[in-house]
């Protein structure tokens, strides 16, 4: 029996060395046969599963030491409630003393004012006075509730109406606050994981409800067709998603950081080939551009319908405050239910509504207003043309006049400053409250910077005179 164990070892061991000994066991390092390179590696993965299988080493809990917590707050340094300020914000605009009308009143002066969107001078007006001292005495100061909550009175319908039937659109929704309609309204209709097509050069209010709308954002060159196409275009040839979901394009009728007006006719087009749909800020067109002061639909020739979502600021042509939103019935019925700023809002306080709807009424009995404001844009053109040092950027017909740089410094910072030196001289020198386009910090247009002049049916010919030959004598003077 022993010499069968003996035979049977000889024989294991014969056949490991055999193992050993084959090709696959060998290896070539440098020229040198090296063997038993399994053995090795078998030896090798049972270390490293041993101490994969340990449990990490973790040191003893204990609870900290009053002088160790001491310690930690004392090396504590809070990150600052608001960001650091700087020199570039802290700038006090003037103060008007009186209404904000073509004429106006700073630091006891009467000054001619350029720096208000009163674009059909309606601030101060009669029929708006007697509007607003009607329904104070009936309705009070304010509606101490939101829309849905018992915030609603019959006024705030009554101008609904009064819009819609103004524009030719089924429906409309009062907002309380002008800048909070586009943020509000955005974010009600695209969410996460639409695509919204803005252009660059939309203001904050935009902006913000872009924000908000966590959407994908992707913008096009300012007031650009080309640009616009050529994004649409690779939006659907290159996401393959794209046709699956919801599909917008945001832009302003008439753009409150440069005065260009959009071509709504050629926007419509590429919104019906490549299936968008379009949201309008109308802030500055509503009550100005077209032949009735219909807006950009009706100065293009655009059927209303045609734009799928319509909002605007009151606070301009109206002169009132407050903004809506208008369009078919569904779109407005929705924002009734989903939409932040019209369900936990306070209403539009009475008088404001009262006066938005005389407004309307005045802007309708006196077509007269518009034709004065559009000769006023085009005696302050004819007046500004010729300026040394600046270009009239703006569109001729936009109640926003532009003047930007013609030589940029390449910082927008020492251009600004520039900038806002000839404004305090011209308020100083000359009595004109004019404004360059210094943005908040929040806000992200980068569009070129400049002096915009605000232009009403209530100036004279002679104050457009006054602020066309101010601007050229300080121009040569700071710019030259």
């Amino acid at each position: 029996m022993d010499r069968d164990l003996v035979e049977m070892f000889r024989a294991g061991l014969n056949w490991v060395t055999e193992a050993l000994d084959a090709p696959s066991a060998r290896v070539v390092l440098f020229g040198v046969r090296i063997q038993w390179h399994i053995f090795v590696e078998v030896l090798l993965g049972f270390v490293i599963v041993i101490l994969l299988s340990q449990k990490s080493y973790k040191p003893p809990k204990r609870p900290l030491t009053e002088q160790e917590i001491d310690e930690l707050c004392d090396e504590w340094v809070p990150e600052p409630l608001i960001p650091p300020i700087t020199e570039d914000m802290m700038h006090e605009p003037p103060v008007l003393e009186s209404a904000a009308g073509p004429h106006t009143t700073v630091n006891g002066k009467d000054v001619v004012n350029f720096a208000s969107a009163n674009y059909l001078g309606l601030i101060g007006h009669e029929k708006l006075l007697e509007s607003c001292t009607s329904a104070l005495e009936k309705y009070g100061v304010g509606s101490c509730g939101p829309r849905g909550f018992y915030g609603t009175i019959d006024v705030h319908l009554d101008c609904e109406t009064r819009i819609s039937k103004f524009l030719g659109t089924p429906d409309t929704i009062l907002y309380s606050y002008g800048l909070s309609t586009m943020f509000s309204t955005i974010p009600c209709f695209c969410k996460k994981g639409d695509i919204i097509v803005a252009d660059e050069g939309v203001h904050w209010g935009i902006q913000n409800g872009l924000q908000l709308s966590r959407s994908t954002i992707v913008y096009f060159k300012h007031n650009d067709m080309d640009s616009l196409r050529s994004t649409l275009e690779k939006i659907m040839t290159k996401n393959k998603r794209s046709k699956n979901l919801r599909r917008y394009i945001v832009a302003e009728a008439v753009y409150q950081n440069s005065g260009q007006i959009a071509p709504l006719d050629e926007i419509v087009k590429l919104k019906e080939k490549y299936k968008f749909r379009v949201i309008l800020d109308e802030s500055n067109s509503f009550g100005v551009l077209g032949r009735c002061g219909r807006g950009l639909a009706e100065h293009h020739g655009v059927p209303i319908e045609k734009i799928d979502v319509v909002t605007a600021a009151m606070g301009h042509a109206l002169a009132t405050e407050g903004g809506f939103c208008t369009g078919n019935a569904r779109i407005i019925d929705y924002q009734r239910l989903s939409s932040s700023g019209y369900v936990f809002s306070a209403s539009l306080p009475p008088y404001l509504a009262s006066a938005a709807i005389t407004a309307i009424d005045v802007i309708d009995q006196n077509p007269d207003l518009l034709v004065k404001m559009k000769q006023n844009i085009a005696l302050l053109w004819k007046g500004l043309k010729g300026i040394k040092g600046m270009s009239l950027a703006s569109d001729p017909e936009s109640p926003i006049v532009f003047l930007k740089l013609e030589k940029s410094s390449g910082s927008s910072k020492d251009d600004l400053i520039l900038l806002e030196k000839m404004a305090d001289r011209a308020l100083k020198e000359d009595s004109l409250l004019v404004v360059s386009s210094k943005k908040s910090f929040l806000d992200k247009c980068r569009l070129p910077v400049g002096i915009k002049l605000l232009v009403s049916a209530g100036h004279s010919d002679s104050d457009l005179v006054k602020v066309s030959e101010s601007l050229k004598r300080l121009a040569s003077e700071l710019l030259l």
